[in-house]
């Protein structure tokens, strides 16, 4: 058998495209967030999705409503997994979300400026595991 094709080659070559974001509320309704440094930021949820093991919530950040900025926060399944195997149940959807948005907040908390803000949060097991527990699940 001989080689391939160039234009094969090349199609095979292209990066598979993003999916699109799914789960974007049909209004969007900007939030806000007084974080502990002192700044108070604005956002809101773009919308999510499944990036293999992982999910992805994307929202929009601003600290001066003019300039917006996407943050990522990824759950990673392996950093939900002890606390999924211990309550013997999956975590729901809106109590993912609700992990995502504590996530974002801690990100908040922790930037001692806005130009400090990470652009992605991809909190490990024992962050996951202190979130989980501010909820009460």
């Amino acid at each position: 058998m001989g080689e391939m094709p160039r234009w094969l080659d090349r199609l095979l070559a292209r990066p598979k495209p993003t999916p699109p974001l799914r789960g974007r509320p049909a209004t969007r309704r900007v939030k806000h967030y007084a974080a502990l440094s002192g700044y108070a930021y604005e956002y809101f949820h773009e919308g999510f999705r499944d990036a293999g093991p992982a999910r992805e919530y994307h929202f929009a950040v601003s600290s001066d409503r003019r300039q917006w900025s996407t943050l990522r926060v990824t759950l990673r399944e392996e950093a939900l997994a002890a606390w999924q195997a211990r309550n013997e149940r999956p975590l729901a959807e809106a109590e993912r979300y609700a992990l995502a948005k504590l996530a974002l907040f801690a990100a908040f908390d922790e930037a001692d400026n806005p130009r400090q803000l990470a652009t992605e949060v991809d909190p490990g097991v024992e962050t996951v595991e202190e979130l989980l527990a501010r909820l009460d699940l």
